[in-house]
C-alpha cells in the first residue's frame, strides 16, 4: 500500500464491540475511472468468494489439529487462486484501462499508475 492508505480506513465498531477497519475503494489517485463490466465483476467477485471460503475453511482445519501437511496444501491452492484473481485483474486493467488510457492520449500517466501498481504487487 501506499502511504496515503490509512486516509482511506475507517474504523468501525462491529456487532461484539471489537474495532474493525473498512477500506474505503474510492481512491482520487487514479488517472482514470476504474469502470468494468458487470460480468467481469461478477467472475472477479466470485472467485474471492470462493476464496474466502477456502480461507476459512484453513482455519477450522487449523482449529481441529488437522496435519500440518494438508493445511499447507490448502495453502498453496489459495495462493494460487489469489495469482489467478491477479491475473485476471491484471488482464482486465492492461485490456480496458491501458487500451482506454491510449485512445484518450493519457497512456504516459497510466503506464506510471501500472508500475507503481506492479512494484507494490510483486515481490
Amino acid at each position: 500500500m501506499n502511504g496515503n492508505s490509512k486516509q482511506n480506513e475507517h474504523i468501525l465498531s462491529d456487532n461484539t464491540g471489537r474495532e474493525t477497519q473498512e477500506h474505503d475503494h474510492n481512491h482520487t489517485h487514479s488517472v482514470h475511472p476504474h469502470v468494468h463490466s458487470e460480468e467481469s465483476l461478477r467472475k472477479i467477485v466470485n472467485r474471492l468468494s470462493r476464496i474466502e471460503g477456502h480461507v476459512r475453511g484453513i482455519k477450522t482445519m487449523v482449529q481441529q489439529n488437522t496435519p500440518c501437511p494438508d493445511v499447507l496444501l490448502q495453502i498453496a491452492a489459495v495462493r494460487g487462486a489469489i495469482d489467478k484473481v491477479a491475473r485476471i485483474v491484471l488482464d482486465e486493467h492492461l485490456t480496458e484501462c491501458v487500451a482506454r488510457a491510449a485512445r484518450d492520449g493519457n497512456i504516459d500517466a497510466e503506464m506510471e499508475e501500472l508500475k507503481a501498481a506492479l512494484d507494490r504487487f510483486l515481490p
